[in-house]
């Protein structure tokens, strides 16, 4: 099963448990979401990215603008190893992580949790990527995907067992858009996934074609 089959299957079994009022309150976010117009302002194919410099699990200070040096490289924009799409997307990610090397290409994830929990993800996921902390969204937001999360839903993460403001480390309520990029040598992106649903993903065939 390839990663958009798996993603499919997982919001299929899980729309099932969730109470029908609560799935109103989440689908209505990813709505206003669409609405806002925030993706038509994303970073996309074609565009330069800004200079990336972040800390990654163990505090090293990791360059994107060093890694291109080397190679293309692809850079997912995840919401934390609490989101279980994104802990799907990091597997397989992770999966065609010898097919990325093959092609001379680096894979980074950029996330806004802590690198400690950073750590606990890459532990979970056996990753053996770099994965870096996004403190308080501030690259995400130079790709135009931080957005804020309505209070109800942040309630129901809660409930959920979900805390952002630990997880980040802040009380902002922020989040990216999930995103996924490939940038060249020139560190021009030449392909680019954003979509305001979280449940969907760039299928990981279509980031091996792009190298």
């Amino acid at each position: 099963m390839n990663l958009t089959d798996e993603l499919k299957k997982y919001a299929d079994q899980s729309a099932a448990k969730i109470p029908a009022e609560v799935l109103a309150i989440m689908k209505n976010a990813i709505q206003e979401l669409e609405s806002s117009n925030l993706v038509n302002q994303a970073l996309k194919t074609g565009d330069k990215i800004p200079t990336i410099e972040l800390p990654n699990a163990t505090g090293k200070i990791i360059s994107i603008q060093e890694q291109i040096k080397k190679g293309k490289v692809i850079i997912a924009f995840y919401r934390g190893g609490w989101c279980p799409y994104c802990n799907l997307e990091l597997k397989a990610l992770q999966e065609i992580l010898p097919q990325i090397k093959e092609k001379g290409a680096s894979l980074i994830a950029i996330t806004p949790e802590t690198p400690d929990n950073s750590l606990n993800t890459i532990e979970k996921n056996n990753l053996e990527f770099e994965v870096l902390t996004d403190k308080d969204n501030k690259t995400a937001s130079k790709f135009n995907l931080t957005y804020k999360l309505p209070k109800e839903l942040l309630d129901i993460y809660l409930n959920f067992g979900i805390n952002l403001e630990k997880s980040n480390n802040n009380q902002l309520g922020e989040l990216p858009i999930t995103a996924t990029y490939v940038v060249d040598t020139k560190g021009t992106i030449i392909f680019d996934y954003i979509k305001e649903d979280y449940k969907l993903r760039a299928s990981t065939e279509a980031i091996i074609a792009s190298l």
